[in-house]
């Protein structure tokens, strides 16, 4: 089984048609996964539904003992882009025997042309086919945690 969790970010952004603004009031992720038609058996939680650039190190911590505390070897987390090489790097100095995948989006979810649904496949199938490790799949590709950044003008993850 994979265990899901969800920590926020684009990927699960809401836009509010009033009045321009991006929320969370909610996950999509099992809308995803229900439009993805995935069969794989995941088990979700909800940690919280944060922007990334207002993520804490208790945020950070409470992922880490989420991910520690989990029976599964195979462990999805979204979230958002601006900080989720830091949440990985908090990760690998504490979690090495598990399969650990970030994942998040550029555009939310609920827009035209988002990335998110097949981010999140992506994450889906690497997380069965990696070796223990942390990464990061993002633009069709998977990342080593330590050898990749955001480049913010073009809106993609590149590798160092």
């Amino acid at each position: 089984m994979i265990k899901l969790i969800i920590t926020g970010g684009t990927i699960d952004k809401h836009y509010n048609e009033l009045n321009g603004e991006l929320s969370f009031p909610e996950t999509h992720i099992p809308a995803m996964l229900q439009q993805a038609r995935c069969t794989v058996e995941i088990s979700l939680q909800q940690l919280m539904l944060k922007d990334s650039l207002e993520m804490t190190i208790s945020d950070r911590d409470a992922i880490k003992q989420s991910c520690i505390n989990s029976n599964a070897q195979q462990i999805i987390i979204t979230h958002g882009t601006d900080t989720m090489v830091d949440t990985a790097k908090h990760l690998a100095m504490a979690i090495q025997d598990k399969i650990i995948v970030l994942v998040g989006a550029m555009i939310p979810y609920t827009i035209k042309q988002s990335d998110a649904l097949f981010n999140l496949g992506s994450a889906i199938t690497a997380v069965q086919l990696l070796p223990p490790g942390i990464y990061i799949t993002m633009n069709a590709k998977v990342f080593d945690w330590d050898k990749v950044r955001k480049d913010r003008p073009i809106g993609e993850f590149k590798s160092l």
